[in-house]
């Protein structure tokens, strides 16, 4: 997949175009489903010194802008991905925190029909699948350490 043209997503959204934005763009859609760490440390090798606060600054003002979105399985740190606007789910290991992205089981966005809206306007369902990634899986079953992703 051709990697998007960030400065133009940017534009699009009525942000202006910074390195820092560009770098965490980068970052998120190199790196799908990394938290907020994992980004300061790709920002910084691309950048050199830019603080947290800065990179948090960029991660909200992209999500509120609907560029990136964040995600929090139960229990986990927020995480951030590229992927915006399909209503996607996500599979999560147990053991070593792997996500992977999951497309709605059945039809275009089922899960987006509540079987009692009570008067809500849905815009967006969140499903979490919980279970073992194959790597954990055979770790357990060979006896070798579990993955730590």
């Amino acid at each position: 997949m051709p990697t998007p043209d960030f400065a133009a997503l940017l534009r699009a959204a009525s942000l202006r175009v910074t390195k820092p934005r560009l770098a965490v763009l980068t970052a998120v859609h190199e790196h799908p489903h990394a938290d907020t760490d994992t980004v300061i440390g790709h920002v910084r090798a691309d950048l050199g010194a830019v603080s947290h606060q800065a990179v948090y600054d960029v991660l909200r003002a992209l999500t509120e802008a609907g560029i990136v979105r964040r995600i929090q399985p139960a229990g986990a740190t927020a995480r951030y991905e590229a992927r915006v606007g399909d209503n996607h789910h996500h599979l999560v290991c147990r053991s070593c925190g792997t996500i992977a992205d999951v497309d709605c089981a059945v039809g275009h966005v089922p899960c987006l029909t509540a079987s009692d809206d009570h008067g809500f306007t849905v815009e967006e369902a969140e499903v979490v699948y919980w279970g073992t990634c194959p790597a954990c899986a055979t770790a357990r079953s060979t006896g070798e350490p579990v993955p730590t992703s």
